[in-house]
């Protein structure tokens, strides 16, 4: 048996014991004491290292399966000539080989500044190759939650409008020789610019003349982290105010599906009148969105029959389940307050990530020359919105 699953075993009777234990321990009241609430609080958070540990273990499989592969491929076709090659543009080896070139070097030639004139923005700086940038993409992924639920699109200018339909037309039943009624669907439109999200990173002159360094899995590892965490970060609880708008923002975020009775607490009615807030077309895709600090309230709630609303999974890869559907976390989620949006449920592909195609990297060789320091600025173009609040349901504290 694999350690990661000897772990879920673990978790879930570690939890199944805790269940137990609070419900042997309430009084007639349904309270527990003081002492028999304290021992609880510590097998939760037993079961919360564990999760933490299984997770661990997930990165650390992934990244030995990673390093794993052979670094040399056996050749199983025919030699491809040079003037066969169908890479062009960014996808070329030359853009490739030149591109990293200039990353490293102080002084490029000029035939390295030739390959890299097709991916030259207007700011100076390079567009990255494309299998480079694919790399940041799913790096970016694996960084952010919200990349993983939402629908990514690509844009090559810096607004896109979207049809939306705003009003439907219906059917009438209609009496011999009456007159077709005119209902006409009503069409409105949203609009996804393109913010630019950037971070500097700072480089050693010794580790950039290193050729045992890797530069590329550096500063792509660096970029996902600083713009994933950013960018999860403005889709949950963005203003739109030069960032995307996020799903919890007060104007253009999702709509409030329930609202809490309490401004501390929530109740297992009111995660269910969530759920069944949102029509049931977009419940068979719908996912939860939450604080972890509002997990451990949950974990706690029971429905009519006595069942725990909240189930930890079992299967590598697959999320707890709330209600039946998957629950994923954010730290950018709100934390249980008075007036705040605390849980978000719905179908996340009605909220569309716009990426600008083509990041870019600049290279400062002198702003730091005097600490032997390289400076590398990368940046991004992208914007996100909610393009039907129907779609996503969220619940509100008392105000």
């Amino acid at each position: 048996m694999s350690k990661i699953l000897e772990l879920r075993e673990k978790r879930a009777k570690a939890w199944e014991a805790a269940k137990a234990f609070l419900d042997s321990r309430r009084g007639n009241d349904g309270l527990v004491s003081a002492e028999d609430a304290a021992v609880y609080d510590k097998m939760e958070a037993d079961i919360v290292n564990l999760g933490k540990e299984i997770s661990r273990l997930e990165r650390q499989e992934a990244l030995e399966a990673e390093l794993n592969k052979p670094i040399n491929t056996p050749l199983t076709g025919k030699p491809v000539l040079p003037d066969m090659d169908e890479k062009v543009g960014r996808a070329s080896d030359e853009y490739k080989k030149a591109f990293w070139n200039v990353m490293r070097m102080k002084n490029p030639r000029h035939d390295l500044f030739n390959a890299l004139s097709i991916g030259q923005d207007s700011e100076g700086g390079y567009l990255v190759p494309d299998e480079f940038e694919r790399t940041l993409i799913q790096n970016l992924e694996e960084e952010n939650i919200f990349r993983k639920l939402a629908k990514i699109i690509q844009t090559s200018s810096g607004d896109r409008k979207i049809p939306i339909v705003v009003t439907k037309g219906t059917a009438s039943w209609l009496d011999e020789g009456e007159d077709y009624d005119e209902d006409d669907v009503v069409f409105g439109q949203a609009s996804i610019g393109a913010y630019k999200l950037g971070t500097m990173i700072k480089v050693s002159e010794e580790l950039l003349n290193d050729s045992v360094f890797n530069i590329e899995e550096f500063i792509s590892t660096e970029f996902a982290r600083r713009i994933g965490a950013k960018e999860e970060e403005a889709f949950l609880v963005g203003d739109g105010e030069g960032k995307p708008t996020g799903i919890f923002a007060a104007t253009g975020g999702a709509q409030v599906g329930a609202t809490a009775a309490a401004n501390n607490a929530i109740t297992a009615d009111e995660v269910i009148d969530l759920v069944y807030s949102l029509k049931s077309p977009y419940r068979k895709n719908a996912v939860f969105i939450l604080n972890d600090a509002t997990v451990k309230v949950l974990r706690k709630l029971k429905d009519g029959q006595g069942q725990y609303l909240w189930q930890p999974s079992l299967t590598a890869g697959t999320p707890d389940t709330l209600l039946n559907r998957p629950v994923y976390t954010s730290a950018y989620a709100p934390a249980i307050a008075a007036g705040a949006k605390t849980i978000a449920f719905g179908d996340f592909k009605y909220y569309w990530i716009a990426d600008r195609q083509g990041r870019s990297f600049k290279r400062l060789n002198e702003l730091y020359a005097t600490t032997g320091q390289v400076g590398f600025l990368g940046s991004q173009r992208v914007d996100g919105k909610l393009i039907l609040p129907e779609a996503i349901k969220v619940l509100q504290q008392k105000a």
